[in-house]
């Protein structure tokens, strides 16, 4: 195994991106420690996170039931999108899409749109996974 120093590439999550993403090392903690690392992508410099955070939030108050964000993923897809009686949007790149709004992708089918990330990203909320596209362009 090669020795972690400053200038090697690592995978670390990107808070900015919100995806798994190749980084630079900026600082190590120690010899084995990496402290600060630079998104290849976004050039954003941030603690080293080795993993994505999961999705989870506050214990729900009343009567012990879990609370939406604690489903996994498929779980919560299958909530959300039974609820829903209106047509799938075709997703495309170039639309624009609100939050709620439920969107047909060609590859991952049938999604939720969860948040805006910034103006041209949104967190879509598909069976298997949560998935960040572009959008607004």
């Amino acid at each position: 195994m090669a020795k972690l120093t400053a200038g090697k590439e690592v995978l670390s999550y990107c808070t900015q991106c919100k995806l798994k993403l190749a980084h630079v090392i900026m600082a190590m903690r120690d010899s084995v420690t990496i402290g600060k690392v630079q998104c290849k992508t976004c050039k954003t410099t941030q603690a080293y996170k080795p993993k994505a955070p999961t999705l989870r939030a506050k214990a729900s108050a009343s009567r012990g039931r879990r609370a939406d964000s604690e489903l996994s993923p498929t779980l919560l897809w299958e909530k959300q999108v039974a609820k829903r009686s209106d047509p799938a949007k075709e997703y495309s790149t170039v639309k624009n899409f609100s939050v709620g709004d439920l969107i047909q992708h060609g590859v991952f089918g049938l999604g939720l749109v969860q948040k805006h990330v910034t103006n041209e990203k949104i967190e879509v909320l598909f069976k298997s996974e949560v998935k960040t596209l572009v959008h607004n362009k």
